[in-house]
């Protein structure tokens, strides 16, 4: 028996195979996709975590600055100290070097002792070419380069930028820490290279066998600004920021997956009804309920099984490629510098081949269960089994008002748990809810076609066979609400960004001297330059902005600050909400929304975290000199950005330096002919600048936010045609099933082009409640995406924006290929003899 089952199970996969390759298909492009992203960002974490542990060693602490560096004054206390084995100082820079060919490269500076180096960072070791003199460790202005900044930079003398010079240093060999361009110099020279005499930014500290560390920084007393940070915070602070991100596309990834389970569901489901007959003669011949419940289950396991295994294969080929051309962000920005490998894991691709074996038998499941209740008299005779669908009408609403429930949950450990749940919940409630929705809908229409018979013909039957209907669209309106959703998202998300640009970028022309943040202490601009370009002719007026990185919290990734000239909070910055004034003596900061989630700051309250940050002196328990005035949108930095008023940062700070500058020109100005003169004005250092105008930058960052998004476009497309290409074979399978229905209608009148048109009537009466289904749910989905998910994930909010031109020619062209499809499907039926059709009956 059990050989038997075997061989008829493998014989109807085999005798249709185009609705087997559907729901193979949908499997296999969920596990590619959901396996590529898991290799590509493990390959890339660890390939990050090994560069860090090679720069950074494994101290027992670090004692790093809030604010970039401390006095190094500290070295001397701690390095003192009794319960201290071994003490390291540390200067860390961000720049840019130039080499031999004039090539701009990001480049890190590291300044260590190497006389205690090969004890706590060997990497960081410097190995001495063979020309090089002995003491070429120590001597200044000569660096050691890894193997990345020698491909980039080449082993002839180069250049390194300090504010606004170059200044030349030679290459005395190199080190071996791994990751993205870095060199390594005697701290003593990286000081006086760059202005930082008696400055660090960390102190590697290896304790005495038995101290406890806790212990030990209680009794040091950290000055105000120095944070205590474990060996592996850095990479936990990657790996944290980077999560959202990952599993956000994780799940992206696996709705091809979850359509898959859909399809598998209509497949069978359709493959049980067509086969009512045959398995009511094997019930008869022995087979038990459970023996054909466990057959149709075997025909779901065998698709997911072959579309698992695809899948495995083409997710390592694609998460190869895109390792090779992306180097390993997927768009992110990070993992910057790395260039990772693919490392291959083996429990990742069988626990992604399972779950795709899993989804297919979800969907697979209830059809199992239609073959075990299957009537075995009423089915041998073909007639239809008495719905149920009356008894379970509850369950599409329930599912539905548990979705909404579940979108009102808080994130759990940082991640939208609840609202992904939630999503998933109405999709599967909407399309439970699609029976009740189809005979509502078209007990409406009936009436209305009462006396035309072809219109009649065709509602009459997707309103009496309801439940045939809802499981041949099921795929159209899980693929469909999913790309209805994301296009929302992905346009509210695009809408909101243009709308932020058009507030940030108020200026002409823009100038900055470094692309990220991190080298805002070592790349900045020329005082002199600034007063020049407020002279040029056709300026009118010029502002500069700081940028600078804090690390308030080692365990989590720097945050930004930013001053800039606030004169209107409202009409200058991209607010939420309304600023509120400050108590008299407080400095108005305005914190970006991710400040809110991950540190807790609130509109109203104080912010004691800037305070020890920069290093000021506290003034009092829980107090700050910083109130929180408003919040606001900030698209580019996820970990969080506090905004204040440039007058007021000098003035508590001390530090006049800026790294970009706003340029208003007067009416009638060239744009071009003042950007020529500030480049002259800037002479050698005009190679270190970067000029853009507002249109630029905006025409810049749009085409950006587009590429990043150009995968989501391709799977909304890749879902929709697996979705359309499910109903062909529904309605394939459907229609070559009523060869006898077809034959009656030609008896009784009706011609091959009257048939068809029936036909293609009932393919555009399913797909029509398919498409308002699919677009109901998608926009429904739409709302927890941006106003759930993407706030829960990122720590930051947008304006719904719904495309409804975009939307209905999506709907339109479903239902058009809906149509088109049920047509086509109904040639091969309506093209047989009448007589032959119906001979049986005789």
């Amino acid at each position: 028996m059990r050989a038997l089952l075997r061989t008829y199970s493998w014989q109807e996969l085999r005798h249709h195979p185009w609705r087997s390759l559907t729901a193979v298909g949908a499997v296999m492009l969920g596990v590619a996709l959901a396996l590529a992203v898991h290799l590509i960002n493990a390959s890339a974490l660890s390939e990050f975590s090994a560069a860090v542990r090679s720069v950074n060693g494994q101290p027992d602490l670090e004692l790093r600055s809030a604010r970039g560096s401390f006095d190094e004054a500290l070295f001397a206390r701690v390095a003192g100290d009794a319960q201290v084995a071994l003490a390291g100082p540390v200067l860390e820079l961000a720049t840019n070097a130039v080499g031999a060919e004039g090539r701009r490269v990001p480049l890190r500076i590291v300044g260590a002792d190497a006389l205690v180096a090969a004890g706590l960072a060997p990497a960081l070791m410097p190995r001495l070419d063979r020309e090089a003199g002995r003491l070429a460790l120590f001597e200044p202005a000569t660096v050691f380069l890894n193997a990345a900044a020698r491909e980039q930079l080449g082993a002839a003398p180069i250049r390194l930028q300090a504010g606004l010079q170059l200044r030349a240093v030679a290459v005395g060999g190199s080190v071996g820490a791994a990751g993205p361009p870095l060199a390594v110099m005697d701290i003593g020279a990286a000081q006086e290279l760059f202005g930082r005499i008696g400055e660090l930014s960390r102190i590697d500290v290896q304790l005495r066998a038995g101290v406890d560390r806790q212990q030990w920084l209680q009794r040091m007393d950290l000055p105000a600004g120095v944070v205590a940070a474990e060996p592996g915070d850095a990479t936990q602070r990657v790996s944290n920021l980077s999560r959202a991100y990952r599993v956000n596309l994780t799940v992206l990834a696996l709705v091809a997956l979850f359509t898959g389970a859909f399809l598998v569901f209509s497949v069978l489901s359709l493959s049980v009804a067509r086969r009512s007959q045959q398995l009511a003669l094997l019930g008869v011949l022995g087979l038990d309920p459970g023996q054909r419940q466990r057959l149709v289950l075997a025909e779901s396991a065998a698709l997911g099984a072959v579309g698992s295994a695809a899948g495995v294969a083409l997710g390592t080929a694609l998460a190869a490629l895109a390792l090779r051309v992306l180097g390993g962000d997927l768009g992110g920005g990070y993992f910057e510098g790395v260039a990772p490998r693919l490392q291959w894991s083996t429990g990742a691709a069988v626990g992604y081949g399972g779950l795709g074996v899993l989804a297919a038998m979800a969907g697979g499941w209830f059809p199992a269960r239609a073959a075990q209740r299957l009537p075995l008299a009423q089915a041998l005779k073909g007639l239809r089994a008495d719905a149920h669908g009356a008894r379970r009408r509850w369950v599409g609403p329930a599912l539905l008002a548990a979705a909404v429930l579940l979108a009102l949950l808080p994130p759990v450990g940082g991640l939208p748990l609840a609202a992904y749940f939630s999503v998933g919940l109405l999709l599967v409630g909407g399309i439970a809810a699609l029976p009740p929705l189809v005979g509502a809908l078209y007990d409406r229409i009936a009436p209305l076609v009462a006396h035309r018979v072809l219109p009649l013909l065709a509602v009459e039957r997707a309103r009496r066979v309801r439940e045939t209907a809802a499981v041949a669209v099921s795929g159209v309106v899980a693929a469909l609400s999913l790309a209805v959703a994301l296009t929302v998202m992905v346009a509210s998300f695009r809408d909101s960004v243009a709308r932020w640009l058009d507030v940030l970028l108020p200026a002409d022309l823009y100038l900055r001297t470094a692309a990220s943040s991190s080298a805002g202490d070592t790349a900045f601009l020329d005082p002199a330059l600034v007063e020049a370009a407020a002279r040029l002719p056709g300026v009118q007026r010029v502002a500069t902005q700081r940028v600078r990185p804090l690390l308030p919290d080692p365990a989590r990734p720097p945050i930004a600050l930013l001053a800039r000239p606030i004169d209107n909070p409202a009409s200058d910055l991209p607010l939420v909400g309304t600023p509120v004034a400050v108590a008299p003596g407080q400095v108005p900061v305005y914190v970006s929304e991710a400040m809110l989630d991950l540190y807790g700051a609130r509109v109203g309250r104080p912010l004691p975290l800037l305070d020890a940050a920069l290093g000021l002196p506290a003034t009092g328990v829980g107090a700050s000199r910083f109130t929180v005035a408003g919040t606001w949108r900030d698209y580019v930095r996820q970990n969080g950005a506090v905004l204040l008023r440039q007058a007021d940062y000098r003035r508590l700070t001390g530090d006049t330096r800026s790294n970009d500058l706003q340029v208003w020109l007067a009416p009638g100005a060239d744009p071009a002919q003042v950007q020529q003169a500030l480049r002259e004005r800037a002479g050698p250092a005009a190679a270190l600048l970067e000029f853009a105008s507002a249109h630029e930058i905006r025409a810049t960052s749009l085409r950006i936010f587009d590429r990043s998004f150009a995968v989501t476009y391709w799977l909304q497309a890749v879902a929709i045609g697996i979705g359309l290409f499910g109903v062909a074979a529904s309605f394939s399978a459907q229609v070559l099933a009523r060869r006898k229905e077809f034959g009656l209608l030609a008896h009784l009148g009706l011609t091959r082009r009257q048939i068809l048109a029936v036909v293609a009537g009932e393919g555009a009466a399913w797909t029509l409640i398919g498409s308002a289904a699919g677009l109901a749910l998608g926009l429904a989905v739409a709302v927890v995406l941006v106003h759930v998910v993407n706030p829960q994930s990122f720590h930051w909010t947008m304006d719904l924006l719904v495309p409804w031109l975009r939307l209905l020619a999506l709907c339109a062209a479903v239902v058009a290929a809906g149509t088109l499809t049920a047509w086509v499907a109904g040639r091969a039926a309506a093209s047989r003899d009448a007589v032959l059709a119906v001979k049986e009956d005789w």
